[in-house]
């Protein structure tokens, strides 16, 4: 029976070492997953992301085609913001350099930073949308009550499927204090009960 059991605890011992490396990789895997999805939809366009920095791009206008540009604004869950575009949409033609101007308000008696989080409907658009200026590149500082003009400048590639005549470019502002470690919060807190 000692055999046996000594043959039984080194079966239990080599399985117990495989689990543990089966959980170990499954743990880097989770990991390797958020570059590996994030390099995913930059390529792909997949998710309505844009690009996060200035493209750069010539104009080649095709007056021949026109594309119906919508512009969505929403503010993230009770954050202290108005936050809207000048125009509900506009037509754009693929090629030609476009500006839209949105407008962000600070509704607290303290400064803040907010960022905002682009998106474009349907996700195939979103490669052929450049951004050569935006809002959206880095966060923004507004002091108590502070309205700002906040321009995007872009340019949708010629080479836009035929039949996307519809692009939605959506916004979402946040206030990074809300996103902040703990220590942040505290100090928003802080902020709050003067």
């Amino acid at each position: 029976m000692r055999a046996e059991d000594t043959n039984n605890q080194g079966q239990n011992r080599s399985l117990a070492i495989r689990l543990l490396v089966m959980a170990a990789a499954m743990f880097a895997f989770g990991f390797a997953l958020v570059p590996l999805y994030d390099a995913f939809c930059e390529v792909t366009g997949f998710g309505g992301r844009t690009n996060a920095t200035p493209a750069v791009a010539e104009e080649s206008a095709d007056v021949s085609r026109s594309i119906q540009l919508e512009f969505v604004t929403t503010v993230n869950q009770s954050a202290p913001w108005e936050f809207s575009s000048d125009v509900a949409g506009m037509t754009v033609h693929p090629g030609r350099l476009y500006e839209a101007k949105f407008r962000a308000r600070n509704l607290t008696d303290h400064n803040k930073i907010a960022q905002a989080v682009p998106s474009v409907a349907p996700p195939l658009a979103a490669k052929h949308f450049r951004k050569l200026e935006c809002f959206c590149f880095t966060t923004q500082e507004f002091a108590a009550h502070e309205e700002r003009e906040l321009p995007v400048r872009f340019i949708i590639d010629s080479d836009l499927p035929e039949y996307i005549d519809t692009i939605t470019l959506s916004y979402t502002f946040f206030d990074t204090e809300r996103m902040s470690d703990s220590s942040g919060l505290a100090s928003t807190r802080a902020h709050s009960n003067q």
